[in-house]
């Protein structure tokens, strides 16, 4: 939204409202975060339901938003990983798609793009072509519906006349070149977790005599280094593909400008990060020493200490990303996009990104 309206585009930002706060404050709130308030006047908002007949609309103001003839980009995903979550996945993720689609039928747009994710191919450990998904094994939820996503809308989007393409970028963090970010998930879930539990024993050695520490072998040197061990079990050797949002956004609007009807595009890194790499810069961050990464399964005799224990459950969902092994064809945007590549996450970038997120006490802007 923020780039579109920069280079002078007009937006109709279709969503809700959360936590009662209406879609005209959020969007409000955003802008000033961006720096934009003063091209509000470029973004309009209607509060929709994208489960309901034209989307919750009234009849007068669903015309009205129909005879624009606009380009749409879909973004609305419910991300959450865990079964518990399907029934609301599948509706936000899968059958919201009939109305959304509708309404690009109805307003005869000249484009759909649908944003999904490289993760749609599944639990597989070879090169995944930027085609159609073949697989039916996903690691969780969020995976099964954006696929089955995607192929909802090569279906309705063929059926409908309506041109489309799907956007499948891979982990996305915060801008590589300033660090900011509006949100705090995936890669800062971990690193999160590393600062809270540093935070419990740094408390603990400062203030009550650091008796849990030492119970853990955890101890605080004289030059502030807190050595913390914490041996991470992953099933096998892998590594993260992660992408800055300013590469990502790049992407877009050059998917978003250019692209030929019905292409898929892995917005990728082509330089993923190793688990040695991401736990070497926690540990220079946090200036903590002791992070073990093993692989396979834990021996018999193992017992986790507290520390790893919470930081085991804090990180458990994200857990098969930890020891994933996918690579990703780029054929398709290289071929729109020559030479453009995102950089490799390094400690600057990575240090960048983390300081701004510890700024400002992790908390999304929204």
């Amino acid at each position: 939204m923020a780039a579109l309206i920069e280079r002078g585009d007009r937006v109709v930002v279709l969503g809700r409202s959360t936590a009662g706060v209406p879609l005209e404050e959020r969007i409000a709130r955003l802008l000033a975060w961006f720096g934009l308030e003063e091209l509000a006047d470029r973004v309009e908002t209607a509060e929709v339901d994208l489960l309901k007949p034209r989307l919750g609309l009234e009849p007068a103001r669903y015309t009205e938003i129909c005879s624009r003839k606009r380009r749409i980009v879909h973004l609305a995903s419910d991300t959450r990983f865990g079964r518990a979550h399907q029934n609301q996945s599948l509706e936000t993720n899968v059958h919201s798609l009939n109305e959304v689609i509708g309404l690009a039928k109805a307003s005869r747009a000249p484009f759909f793009h649908y944003v999904s994710t490289a993760y749609v191919a599944g639990l597989s450990d070879s090169r995944c072509l930027e085609e159609p998904v073949q697989r039916e094994d996903f690691a969780n939820i969020y995976e099964e519906t954006k696929a089955r996503a995607e192929a909802e809308v090569a279906a309705r989007c063929g059926g409908a006349g309506v041109p489309f393409s799907i956007l499948r970028p891979s982990i996305v963090y915060g801008d590589a070149r300033s660090g900011r970010s509006n949100s705090f998930t995936a890669l800062y879930h971990h690193v999160k977790a590393l600062h809270l539990i540093r935070g419990i024993y740094l408390d603990d050695i400062g203030s009550h005599g650091g008796a849990r520490a030492s119970a853990c072998g955890i101890r605080l040197d004289a030059n502030g280094l807190l050595h913390l061990p914490l041996r991470i079990f992953l099933a096998h050797r892998g590594h993260l593909n992660l992408i800055p949002i300013d590469y990502f956004t790049d992407a877009a609007l050059k998917i978003i400008d250019q692209s030929r009807p019905g292409l898929i595009y892995h917005v990728t890194s082509t330089t993923p990060s190793t688990m040695e790499e991401l736990a070497c810069f926690c540990e220079q961050f946090l200036n903590l020493k002791g992070i073990e990464i093993r692989y396979g399964s834990p021996p018999k005799w193992f017992r986790q200490n507290p520390a790893e224990s919470l930081f085991n459950k804090l990180i458990e969902p994200y857990r098969p990303y930890l020891s994933d092994t996918r690579n990703f064809d780029r054929s398709n945007l290289d071929a729109l996009m020559p030479g453009a590549i995102p950089p490799r996450l390094d400690y600057p970038i990575f240090e960048r990104c983390m300081a701004y997120a510890v700024g400002v006490n992790w908390e999304s802007r929204d």
